[in-house]
């Protein structure tokens, strides 16, 4: 019998995650056999962190963000996981999904949440690690990518890059563009409960789930 990767510990502070391992696909798959049908019952408790002897800085992130956005814990991000003292080649060397969306190219790191009134320009791709808030504005010749929540206005493929695309863990812009194409978000507020992403296809951008296997 395989051993479980993934141990949910309780002390009298809080909720511990302990990871066996470093395969971010064995703990995607034991986190889903544990939280799917009970990450409510851990949404009262104080969320202490991510531990592992042999947790690597990128899968140790990708992990704090399933649990945010997917299994919904309360958790913030930037304090937990010190983002400051990453490089940008350190978290995402291993991502290999994250680099099937982002095109070869410069790319910009944005970490932390932007608030209403900030705004973020680069000629190339640019990847927010945190959220983006009504009223915050992206602007970028290449891609978006945001690894969290999306909510203000999102515009890529500035200059005319139909290829380019945004994604988001959870992708309800104010506005978004692509190259000269502007959507708004239906009125429902639809979504996912996976990430999603934006594209240009036949003429017309379609938001859908990004399932990189599929």
């Amino acid at each position: 019998m395989k051993k479980d990767v993934v141990i949910i510990k309780g002390v009298s502070e809080g909720i511990y995650i302990d990871i066996i391992g470093n395969d971010i696909e064995d703990i995607k798959k034991s986190l889903q056999t544990k939280l799917t049908n009970s990450s409510a019952f851990f949404k009262g408790g104080k969320f202490l962190g991510v531990r592992g002897d042999e947790i690597s800085y990128t899968t140790k992130l990708e992990t704090l963000l399933l649990l945010k956005y997917k299994y919904e814990l309360d958790i913030e991000l930037p304090e937990e996981l010190g983002l400051s003292k990453f490089e940008d080649k350190m978290l995402f060397e291993e991502d290999d999904k994250l680099k099937s969306i982002v095109d070869e190219g410069i790319t910009k790191f944005v970490y932390g949440t932007l608030r209403s009134g900030q705004e973020v320009s680069f000629n190339g791709n640019i990847v927010v690690i945190g959220d983006v808030n009504p009223g915050a504005l992206l602007r970028a010749k290449g891609n978006i990518v945001v690894l969290g929540s999306l909510r203000g206005v999102a515009q890529a493929g500035i200059g005319g890059n139909k290829y380019a695309v945004v994604a988001a863990y959870s992708l309800l812009p104010t506005q978004l563009r692509i190259a000269e194409m502007i959507v708004r978000p239906p009125d429902d507020d639809m979504q996912y409960k996976l990430p999603e992403i934006a594209k240009i296809v036949d003429g017309r951008v379609v938001i859908e789930p990004y399932l990189p296997n599929k």
